[in-house]
Formats: C-alpha cells, structure tokens, sequence
C-alpha cells in the first residue's frame, strides 16, 4: 500500500504542468491522435497505436484520465528501477516511498519530465522503452515474471506508438550482445519484434500495405530536400525526370515543415493552384524514387547532413515548442467539440495553454533545465566510474541503454526528420535522474533475487 501511494503521489508531482495549465498539454498533432478513434480515421503519417490507447482511458469523457495513465506509468518505472538498482526486495536498500518521491521531486522540479509525461502525445513513453527495454537486456535476474512482462508490454507500445522509436529499439536490442547478454539481447528484442508487428498489422488493415510506414520516404524527401542533396538531385534531373516535383525545382530546398505541411507548398498544393488532399500520401512513390537516387548521387551529403542534424539534436531539449496555442484552434478543437461533453471544450478554452499565458508563465524554467542538463555532464561521469569499479553489470548496462537511447533519439528524431526542442526533451530528463540514482544509491549486492 505504501508503495502504491507513493507511485500516485510520484505521479501527481510529474503532472503538475496540467494542474497548473487547467487541462492536460496538448499539441496540434494530440487532434490527430483522437481522430485516429473518433473519426474514425486512419491518418497517412501516424501509426494506428497511440490515438486507441488514448480512447482506451478517456471514453469519451475527459482527457484527464489519459494523463492519469501517463503520469502513473512514468512514476511506476520509476520505482520499478530505483528497486532494480538498489537491489533485490528485502534488502537493507530496497526501493522506498521516501526515496521514490525525492526522485519524482527532483524529476519534476529540474528537468523537462513533467512537460513530457503532461503532454498528450506518444512522446510520454520515449524514455519509459528505454528504460525497460534497458531492464529486460540486463537486469531480468532481478525482475518477477509479472514485472518483466509489464516491461514487455509498455516497450512494445512505446516502439509501435512512434516511427523514432524503432531504430532506438534496435540499437537498444543490440546493446546487451556487446556485453555477451544473448538471453537479454533476446528478451528486450521481443518487444522490437511484437512493436513492429503492430504497426505492420494495422498499416495492412488501414492502408491495405503491410509496411512499416507506407509513407514514410515523404519524411525523408522533406529532410533531404531541405538539407540540399535532394534539392540539387531534382534540379539536376528535371525536367527530363518527369516528376511532380520538377514543376517546384526553383522553391527547393525548403524548410521541411513547410514542405509538408503548409498549405501551399508542393505537397499541398498542384502547380495549377489546386489542393491536394493528403498531399504526402499521394508524393510517397514518386518521394520513394528521389530518396533512393539521392543516397546513390550523394552518400557523403547525405551522410554529413545526417551527423550533424544529430548533434544539433542532442544540444537542443528545451519546452518552449509545446506550450503554445499555435494551430490548435483548428487542429484539436473541433475534434474535442466533437467527441466530448461541453464541460470538456469549456475547459480546454479555458486553459492558460489556450489562453496564449502558459509559455509566459513557466519560461524561467528554460535556462534551470539548461543549467541542470550542463552540471549533469560531470555527475554523469563520476557516476559512470563509480558504477564501473563496483563492477554492478546491471547498473553499467542500464547506463549504457540511456546513453544510447539519448543518443539514438537524437539521431531518429533530428537526424532523420527535424530538430525540435521536444524530441530531445522527451528524454534528456534520464540524464540527470539516471545520474543521481547511479552515484547515490548505495551498491547493493543481488543476492536472491525475485523472479530469478
């Protein structure tokens, strides 16, 4: 019982950017989300899992019961980790309620985690698949049956909820076989194989095509195109090319958003003036074609262009991109008006979010998770050696799975698609939280542990 209750009040300080906004966080793409399932519709750029598992709490009734789910989850990870790396139950170290909250506390005070786990977007689970998927490679020794199949079950929703979060996956899969971990490479490589199979089934039911992301070289053309290869490929290969494309040859390169989302772009919009609806949808074959001739014209562009959308990623976490009204009057606000009693409409305009007051509101908090971030760099290094001499596999490969899922967000998210504040600060938060557990928790041998 007292576990429980210090999960819920773990969960209460990680939502208080919703208590304090009036409603829970949303961004435009949260409407999307919800037509997903009331609609219903089956969107050209989002996988089919998110949008249910937000019907599956809210009803119809209210969205705060999703951000009671996200919250609880967050705060359950949490403690299930603390209690992995302070050792098996029983323990002079075992995880406690006082020890859990100042965790949360430290998580919702100095770091982005609770404008994250406050956010309706799939967002929420980036770093929760990190850090089971790092507790199923090396720690499944200390796990009960129930706890490792629960760790299953939030990486495989968290991988099929967002396309990024495949590769962080796979390399996350992969991470255990460095340290000669074939059982745990194969457990955490379990829910990369039932996530992908998620997406593939309802891709095939919705789309009638049973990929991964039927659409996804439309992303990829909007990102090369405005890092310039793409761009030059389709000057250099229009008009003898004949692709849609070569009638926009003098806009190119442009920004990637644009490209794929204003309404006069040459995604949107036909070289006569005329709308196209689903404009990517309908670009994806022919952005397939220019994708494949522009990694084979320039691979080391490509490569260059790659690297250091990644390292401009990992420098960039921040919460300013989502505290705003843009976009969501006309994005989320008939889908809300539309499948929620009128208590609800009235109090997502009512919020300070809607109001345009919130980003005001909560800016001094910038610069503190900035700094925070930057003192982390040594307390990371003095816990990584730390956790090395003690020689606690656990503890150096939990580690490793999120530096290597900080690392690979960066690369899956601004790499590949566009540099946000909000991919990174999905999961920058794990640094500094990560950090203290590992240098101040106390080393604690295994010894017979639950479910081994």
């Amino acid at each position: 019982m007292a576990a429980a209750l210090a999960v819920v009040a773990g969960a209460l300080l990680l939502a208080w950017p919703a208590l304090l906004n009036g409603y829970p966080l949303v961004f435009s793409d949260t409407g999307g989300f919800l037509h997903q399932t009331l609609g219903p519709l089956m969107l050209w750029d989002k996988p089919w899992v998110y949008g249910p598992l937000l019907h599956a709490f809210h009803w119809r009734a209210t969205l705060w019961l999703p951000l009671a789910g996200q919250a609880l989850l967050v705060s359950a990870m949490l403690w299930l980790v603390q209690r992995v790396l302070r050792g098996a139950p029983g323990h002079a170290g075992a995880a406690t309620p006082g020890a859990h909250l100042a965790v949360c506390v430290v998580a919702a005070t100095l770091t982005t985690a609770p404008f994250t786990v406050a956010l309706l977007m799939p967002d929420v689970l980036t770093a929760p698949m990190v850090l089971a998927l790092g507790l199923l490679g090396f720690a499944r020794e200390r796990l009960s049956g129930r706890e490792a199949a629960w760790l299953v079950l939030v990486a495989t929703l968290g991988i099929a909820a967002h396309l990024s979060h495949v590769p962080i996956g796979l390399a996350l899969a992969l991470l255990p076989l460095l340290a000669l971990r074939v059982r745990g490479a194969l457990l955490a490589g379990l829910p990369l194989v039932l996530g992908v199979a998620l997406v593939v089934g309802t891709n095939a039911v919705g789309h009638g095509r049973a990929a991964l992301s039927p659409h996804g070289a439309t992303f990829l053309l909007a990102r090369l195109q405005a890092d310039g290869p793409a761009a030059r490929v389709i000057q250099a290969r229009c008009p003898d090319a004949g692709w849609y494309l070569c009638a926009f040859a003098d806009r190119l390169p442009m920004d990637a958003n644009d490209f794929l989302w204003e309404a006069d772009s040459p995604v949107n919009r036909a070289p006569d003036g005329t709308p196209r609806f689903l404009g990517g949808a309908m670009l994806s074959p022919e952005a397939g074609v220019i994708v494949g001739e522009t990694l084979r014209a320039e691979p080391i562009a490509v490569a260059r262009a790659v690297l250091h959308n990644t390292v401009m990623q990992l420098l960039t976490a921040g919460i300013g991109d989502t505290l705003g009204p843009e976009n969501l009057a006309a994005a989320l606000h008939p889908r809300i008006a539309e499948g929620f009693p009128a208590r609800e409409t009235a109090a997502f305009e009512a919020s300070l979010q809607m109001r345009g007051e919130l980003r005001a509101a909560v800016a001094p908090l910038a610069l503190l998770h900035a700094l925070v971030l930057l003192a982390t760099l040594p307390v990371l290094l003095a816990a990584g050696w730390r956790t090395w001499r003690a020689g606690d596999a656990v503890r150096v490969g939990l580690l490793a799975a999120v530096l290597v899922g900080v690392v690979g967000n960066a690369a899956a998210t601004g790499g590949l698609s566009g540099v946000f504040p909000r991919y990174q600060a999905r999961i920058a938060w794990l640094l500094p939280v990560v950090a203290l557990l590992l240098l101040l928790l106390p080393q604690r041998p295994a010894g017979r542990e639950a479910g081994a």
